[in-house]
């Protein structure tokens, strides 16, 4: 089972270190590691031919130029689309136009990055995995909900298998807002980490995470108590927040005693962990 480091807060980079480079490629995956990330966190979902690609949202048109290649295609749901479709767009152009963290404007990010990032496919889970392994790193799986999708009743055993067959068991955690998926996990795999992810208050988190039989609780960081952030840690549980930019508010989680923060800054956070 996977074993968290918690003496030191991880450092989890939120789609990858996404301020520097276009979320959930593998630029900003490289991007993550060169910052001093422990591991990043990626979304999953999955083609209309069975494959798992990285994809934040359900459809395509925020972060590739859908519009553009399939202008008739609306309302571009990546379900939609074959892997070699999605392929044939470029999930880098939006990033270098947007400037959505206003990092390159401000000169954190190289030229030769910024021309590089144009062109940039989209990576399969494979590669993401690949990646991964290969710099002997960790990774937060998050499994999109697929719900009302052919995916809904597949998409879990796909990501447990090709772990499996991967033999990354140990360097992976598979979280999702939709519960029921985690509970899936592990039946297919009892020892694979899950993350309970939760965007309002819940309850009695101990009482969910015993239910699911999750290792970490991963809630947005408006609804982090700082008493369940104890009862949780006295329970051996992990707690990982998101998304957390703010250096106060990274301040206050490493305070209270958090186990991960995941932000789109891992820039920010390594040197409040590092002084």
């Amino acid at each position: 089972m996977t074993t968290m480091d918690t003496s030191q807060v991880m450092i989890i980079a939120h789609r990858g270190a996404r301020s520097l480079a276009p979320e959930n490629t593998l630029p900003a995956a490289a991007k993550a590691l060169e910052n001093h990330a422990d591991g990043w966190e990626l979304d999953v979902a999955m083609s209309a031919d069975g494959e798992l690609v990285v994809l934040h949202d359900d459809t395509l048109e925020r972060t590739s130029n859908v519009m553009d290649v399939f202008p008739e295609r609306k309302p571009w749901s990546v379900y939609e689309f074959s892997l070699a479709e999605l392929q044939q767009l470029d999930f880098g152009r939006w990033f270098v136009e947007s400037d959505p963290f206003g990092q390159i404007s401000e000169g954190n990010v190289a030229a030769s990055d910024v021309e590089a990032f144009r062109g940039t496919k989209i990576p399969t889970l494979e590669n993401a995995l690949e990646f991964t392994r290969s710099n002997h790193w960790w990774v937060n799986i998050e499994i999109k909900d697929a719900s009302g999708t052919p995916s809904d009743a597949v998409i879990v055993s796909e990501v447990v298998r090709l772990v499996e067959k991967m033999g990354m068991e140990d360097q992976v955690l598979i979280s999702s807002f939709n519960w029921d998926y985690l509970s899936q996990v592990k039946a297919l795999n009892p020892d694979l980490a899950t993350g309970v992810l939760a965007n309002s208050i819940v309850v009695d988190p101990v009482s969910l995470m015993k239910k699911l039989n999750a290792q970490a609780f991963h809630p947005g960081i408006k609804v982090t108590l700082a008493a369940q952030v104890q009862q949780l840690r006295e329970n051996n549980y992990g707690v990982n927040v998101w998304t957390v930019n703010d250096v106060s508010d990274m301040e206050r989680l490493i305070e209270m005693g958090v186990t991960g923060i995941i932000t789109d800054f891992p820039q920010r956070l390594y040197p409040i962990l590092n002084p």
